[in-house]
């Protein structure tokens, strides 16, 4: 499919508490560096490039970014970046940052934020966005331990007016329930695609009975997580590309946002080529034979 005139309202919307957003989106995390995200021998990203992405962006419709304050390279930041091409921010953007990981400015990866170190790094991502206050805030979660006390903490936060709304990413069921008993909770963000942990597909479902968003990540890169797409194509999802004359990459997101309605996706690039596709797999509509052949893949783990 071509991506000439498509723009990202062909995706559908959908609302995160009180937040319109085109529910496919923008991710920044490889806009800091060439190559793997986070790879010490990775080469930064040319800065006015990502500044002409990041534009491109909102030109086609994406008011939905996702970011975080450890997404840096030695010479790039992603909400620097962020702030640098959008700001002042039009009024329906919403950004989405993530806490709880953290990285020392030679970016090595340190120990997760306690519920007390959770404040400084809220407002290390207002400081870097240029904002007052933050739109969603997930917490990301390493293990299965209890998440009250930090989850409670940001709950704090966003009563005192720093955060809008709240989220969780990497998550399991029971951290979702933990999460809901203490504040709202407006989207769930794990990685899950076609064949990427198809044990998350009952999960999912919860989440649209309860009307919260659940938002994949990793869902074109799969296994090859932060390095992007790596080996050979499933045949079932190149049969389906050539039938719409399509990508790969644009399949697996068209079969990501028809798992449901509250499906968003956040897919990144430092590319403005790719930008362009990302953004017309919104229109993409698979049909039911389709849907039936890559769900059959999902279900080997494919």
């Amino acid at each position: 499919m071509t991506s000439q005139t498509k723009t990202a309202a062909a995706a559908g919307t959908w609302t995160l508490g009180d937040l319109e957003i085109n529910r496919i989106g923008f991710g920044a995390m490889r806009l800091t560096q060439n190559g793997e995200a986070f790879a010490d021998d990775a080469v930064p990203s040319d800065r006015g490039r990502a500044i002409g992405v990041l534009r491109r962006a909102v030109e086609l419709g994406v008011n939905h970014i996702d970011t975080a304050a450890f997404y840096f390279s030695p010479l790039r930041s992603a909400n620097e970046l962020i702030s640098r091409a959008l700001a002042p921010y039009p009024e329906d953007l919403v950004i989405t940052t993530k806490v709880g990981p953290g990285r020392d400015p030679s970016g090595a990866w340190i120990a997760h934020a306690t519920a007390r170190e959770l404040r400084g790094q809220v407002e290390e991502n207002l400081r870097q966005l240029g904002r007052d206050h933050l739109d969603v805030v997930n917490l990301r979660v390493v293990g299965s331990d209890s998440i009250a006390e930090r989850f409670g903490a940001l709950a704090e936060l966003r009563e005192a007016g720093l955060i809008r709304h709240l989220g969780i990413s990497n998550v399991t069921p029971e951290h979702l329930e933990e999460a809901r008993a203490i504040a709202p909770v407006v989207c769930v963000q794990n990685m899950y695609g076609i064949g990427v942990r198809p044990e998350h597909d009952a999960f999912l479902r919860t989440c649209g009975e309860l009307g919260v968003a659940f938002v994949p990540f990793y869902s074109i890169a799969g296994d090859g997580r932060q390095a992007g797409a790596s080996g050979a194509e499933a045949e079932e999802v190149r049969a389906v590309a050539r039938a719409h004359g399509a990508s790969p990459a644009q399949v697996r997101l068209a079969w990501t946002l028809q798992r449901g309605a509250h499906v968003l996706a956040i897919p990144g690039t430092g590319n403005p080529d790719h930008l362009e596709a990302n953004v017309a797999a919104g229109a993409l509509r698979l049909t039911p034979d389709d849907l039936a052949a890559l769900d059959a893949l999902h279900g080997r783990g494919a």
